[in-house]
Order: structure tokens, then C-alpha cells, then sequence
């Protein structure tokens, strides 16, 4: 088939229909995108890669990275240490990310839908995984947007989340092209108004040069916070290919993997940076620790507006993305809808978050809606890297049976293998207890899919 209508293999006729529909047209085309998960033609493709690093910064510039960073510190850790830990958490997590992304112009897909190469039917596990995730993520984020959104209007905390949750589903459903231009404008909004935060936080807050935690102790801290920054990077991985899957196929890779990985550890690095530096004023209350930091006024409402607007700019990524993951598991539901639906379920879950102990409701949500996706990594990288010529007919790529136990299992397995290292506020595995809280679940889970499911897709391979 050549390069140009590329077929998914879904049903033909009405069925078909949902999952295709209009498409942008050129930068600046903001008008509905009604084109689901059907691979995007490539005369239909257009941009450049540089649009990627403004995609995968300025949602990430979020209050959900500052309070991430404060953890660091929470967990016993002087800001030297916890530095170092999230640097090394931050760019572990985003380097696969990066590699995701670069299959969206090689074959006009997203990311779940190209997920179907591996578990041909079984994708649909992963695929409500990744649904359950992207509202996860609302709430996640939404808590502090709505918050932000509340004080600076002076609403009651409920209302700011629902004008929170009506703005970015807006966003969600006018798509691909709205939120990248959105994010073109927020990379220098963002950057200013986090700017303007770090400069007042120069002259009164002062770091932590020693922490509470020590011994074996520090050493569980370390890696515990260098986990949850890599949660912060890897998570975007389900959703990579999304937001490149309209880019010219004849763009260069090498270009497209450097600007998300830039983009991801820029943006993430400077949000927990701020975080660390300044978790003695930056509590659960985040937003009023803003308005505080930044002396109230025109200051103070500035800072609470921009993170008002970050948490606008992530959540509509979220729920774009919630769309294709819904129709990839065969819900007959238009984007646009299945974007709104996303935004709607957001709502609940942030008020359940912020009715309680909010630090152990955010890490506990933080690291479950991860942890399924070392696992779903490694599986779809092992199947891409061994078929032996690329993927340019989907259709024909996911034709015929495939048996869908060895990617079940390898995914069902490395989550179970990942249980006893896992460390939250809900469970604590043995094995983390063991090493004084060192969470190693996301890297067991990588390792124990990779085993599990590589030799079985070799042969596989050499059967065929």
C-alpha cells in the first residue's frame, strides 16, 4: 500500500465511521478534530518537529511537578541529594517517552492504537489501564488548577474545579491542533510566570541543606524519589505517538526524539527544582502557598492564573489522549464525546483527593496510574524492534490472528513480579520495607516483561 491512506483494519462502514472524521488541515486549523483513532494519511500530514518540544514542555509546568519535587524533601533528603535523585528518575523516565514518539510520523497512529501490533485483542486490558490513567491524571492535576482557579476568583474550591474541568474538556475536544498551538503560546507564558516564582523564591526561601534521613534510611529515600520523578516522565509514554501522529513521515527521527526528550526533562526538572528549593512554604495548600510566596496582589493572582492556565494546558492532553485510548478498546464513541466524558469523570476524583490527606492520596494515585506502564513498554518496543520491515500498513500489520497469552502474560506477570518492591501509602511490598522504602517496581516490571515477552515474540518471529 503506498504512503498515502494508511488503513487501521477497523470495521468498515457505520463502526468505521466513529473512528475516522475530520482532520486539521494546516497550523492554525483549530477548528472540532472529529478524526478518532484511524492512522492519518499522509496527505493530511503536516508541521515540524520543533512543535514537539513546546508540546512536551509547557504541560508539564504544573503545581503537580512543584508539590512532586517537595517530596524529596518530605521523605528525609537534603535538596542535594533529592536533586540528584530526581534528575536521575526525570531523564530515565522521559528517554522511552521520547523513543514513542517518534513512530507517530511513521505511521500516522497513536499510541494505543499502535499497541494493537503487540496484544492484537488484548490491547483492550492496557487500553482501559491507560483510560482509568488519563482521568487519574485530571484529578492529579486538577487539584491544584481548580484550587488556583478558586482563590484567584474567590469561588468555593468545587466550582473552580468544575470552570477547570469545562475548559480543558473544551480544549479536548477541539484536539490535535488547538492544544498545540495552546502549547506554543503556554511555553512562554508558563516559563515567565515559574520564572517570576523561582525570583521570589530567592530572596526568602533557603533549601535544605541537611535531612532527617540517614544510613540505609537515605538510601531508600533516594531511590523512592527518583521512582516518583520517573513516574512523572514515563507516564506521558502511553500517550506519545498522539501528538506526533499528524507530523510528515519523511521527518527526522532523530530531530522528533530530541525535542520531546528536551521538552520533558526541561520542563519537569525546573517544576521539582522549584519544589525542592521551596517545600518549607509550598504545603498541600499550593496554591495559597503561591499567592503567599508572590506577596498577594497583582503578583499573587499572576502566579495563581498561570497555574491555573498549566493545569488547563496538561488536562486537555489528558483527555485527548482518554479519547483514543476509549476507542481503541472499541467504545463507538466520537472523540470529541470521549474527550468531554474524560474531563467529566476528573471532577469527582479531585474533590475525593482533596477531602483528606491530600500528600498521601496524591503519591498513592501518583504511583498506581504508573505502574502497568514499564510492563506495556517493553512490550511494544520488543514487537516494533523485531518485526523486520517498518510499519507503513497498520492494517496489514495487525491482519489475521495473533495469540494473545505471550503479551498477556508478560504484562500480567511483570506487574505481579512488581508487587513485593512497590512502596505507597497504601502498601508497602516486603521487599521495599526491606530496603527502607526503595520503590524498584517500575524497573522490575521493565526487566521482567522484557524477559518474559521477548524470547516468546522471537519465536514468534521465526515461526511465521
Amino acid at each position: 500500500m503506498p504512503f498515502g491512506r494508511v488503513s487501521s483494519g477497523l470495521p468498515t462502514g457505520g463502526g468505521r465511521a466513529v473512528f475516522d472524521g475530520r482532520m486539521p488541515t494546516a497550523p492554525g486549523d483549530l477548528r472540532v478534530e472529529g478524526h478518532g483513532i484511524e492512522p492519518v494519511p499522509q496527505d493530511n500530514r503536516y508541521g515540524g518537529a520543533g512543535r514537539l518540544f513546546t508540546v512536551w514542555f509547557a504541560p508539564n509546568l504544573t503545581m503537580t511537578g512543584v508539590f512532586t519535587g517537595t517530596l524529596g524533601i518530605v521523605f528525609g533528603l537534603d535538596f542535594a541529594t533529592a536533586l540528584a535523585a530526581v534528575v536521575l528518575g526525570t531523564v530515565i523516565g522521559a528517554v522511552p517517552t521520547a523513543y514513542l514518539g517518534t513512530w507517530g510520523s511513521r505511521t500516522g497512529a497513536g499510541q494505543l492504537p499502535l499497541a494493537r501490533l503487540a496484544f492484537g485483542r488484548a490491547v483492550a486490558l492496557p487500553g482501559v489501564l491507560q483510560w482509568a490513567s488519563s482521568v487519574a491524571w485530571d484529578a492529579l492535576i486538577g487539584l491544584f488548577g481548580g484550587d488556583a482557579l478558586a482563590q484567584l476568583c474567590g469561588w468555593p474550591f468545587w466550582l473552580g474545579v468544575m470552570v477547570m474541568m469545562l475548559g480543558q474538556g473544551a480544549l479536548g475536544v477541539l484536539g490535535y491542533e488547538a492544544i498545540h498551538r495552546l502549547q506554543i503560546l503556554m511555553t512562554f507564558v508558563l516559563a515567565a510566570a515559574f520564572a517570576l516564582i523561582a525570583i521570589r523564591m530567592a530572596g526568602d526561601v533557603h533549601v535544605v541543606t541537611s535531612g532527617s534521613a540517614h544510613g540505609a534510611d537515605r538510601a531508600g529515600a533516594f531511590v523512592l524519589t527518583s521512582t516518583v520523578a520517573l513516574s512523572l516522565t514515563l507516564s506521558w509514554a502511553p500517550y506519545a505517538s498522539d501528538f506526533s501522529r499528524y507530523l510528515p513521515r519523511t521527518t527526522s527521527r532523530s530531530r522528533m526524539f530530541w525535542y520531546t526528550l528536551l521538552g520533558l526533562v526541561a520542563s519537569f526538572l525546573a517544576v521539582q527544582i522549584l519544589g525542592l528549593w521551596g517545600a518549607s512554604v509550598l504545603t498541600d495548600q499550593t496554591a495559597a502557598g503561591v499567592d503567599q510566596l508572590l506577596g498577594g496582589g497583582v503578583p499573587g493572582s499572576l502566579g495563581l492564573l498561570a497555574v491555573a492556565l498549566a493545569a488547563l494546558c496538561s488536562n486537555a492532553m489528558n483527555d485527548y489522549s482518554g479519547s483514543l485510548a476509549l476507542q481503541t478498546i472499541g467504545v463507538r464513541l466520537p472523540r470529541p464525546a470521549a474527550a468531554a466524558l474524560a474531563a467529566a469523570l476528573g471532577f469527582p476524583l479531585v474533590l475525593w483527593m482533596h477531602a483528606a490527606d491530600t500528600t498521601a492520596r496524591f503519591q498513592n494515585v501518583l504511583l498506581f496510574v504508573g505502574y502497568w506502564i514499564p510492563g506495556f513498554v517493553a512490550i511494544v518496543v520488543v514487537d516494533w524492534l523485531v518485526r523486520r520491515e517498518p510499519v507503513t500498513d497498520l492494517a496489514a500489520a495487525t491482519a489475521g490472528p495473533r495469540r494473545a497469552w505471550p503479551p498477556l502474560l508478560a504484562f500480567v506477570g511483570a506487574f505481579a513480579a512488581a508487587v513485593p518492591f512497590m512502596d505507597t501509602g497504601l502498601y508497602v511490598g516486603p521487599v521495599a520495607d526491606a530496603l527502607h522504602g526503595a520503590d524498584l517496581s517500575y524497573y522490575v516490571a521493565f526487566l521482567v516483561a522484557l524477559a518474559v515477552y521477548a524470547p516468546l515474540r522471537l519465536q514468534e518471529e521465526k515461526n511465521a
